[in-house]
């Protein structure tokens, strides 16, 4: 079994020498996306993203679970398709909530405009 190294209580020089040998033994190829990255934006250190099965949101659960509770509390199990356009839209609410926002605001203000207008969205 391998000793985890943490890069944090190593000494700068020697994180240093550790990336320059990292780098040095990379293909051509690449190479070329690091310098496209810049070497001094290059973090071969840095953590990964936790998977999408245990990233949660703002309530705590997990887009799976987001699912399944919605599907539950509300019925609407119409199709697999119906099932699977959910899930799409909670795995881009766990990963990132700003970019559905727009879409949960639009779907706020449509049913208020519904409800003025009287008609079922």
């Amino acid at each position: 079994m391998t000793k985890t190294v943490n890069y944090e209580d190593m000494a700068d020089h020697e994180v240093e020498a550790r990336k320059r040998f990292m780098y040095e033994k990379m293909s051509p190829r690449r190479r070329k996306f690091v310098d496209r990255l810049g070497y001094e934006n290059w973090d071969p250190f840095a953590a990964p993203f936790d998977p999408i099965d245990i990233r949660v949101e703002k309530t705590g659960l997990t887009q799976a679970q987001l699912t399944q509770l919605f599907i539950r509390e509300t019925g609407k199990h119409l199709n697999q398709e119906y099932i699977d356009q959910v899930n799409e839209f909670n795995v881009m609410l766990v990963m990132n909530f700003e970019k559905i926002r727009p879409i949960y605001d639009f779907c706020l203000w449509y049913a208020e405009h519904c409800k003025k207008h009287g008609v079922e969205p």
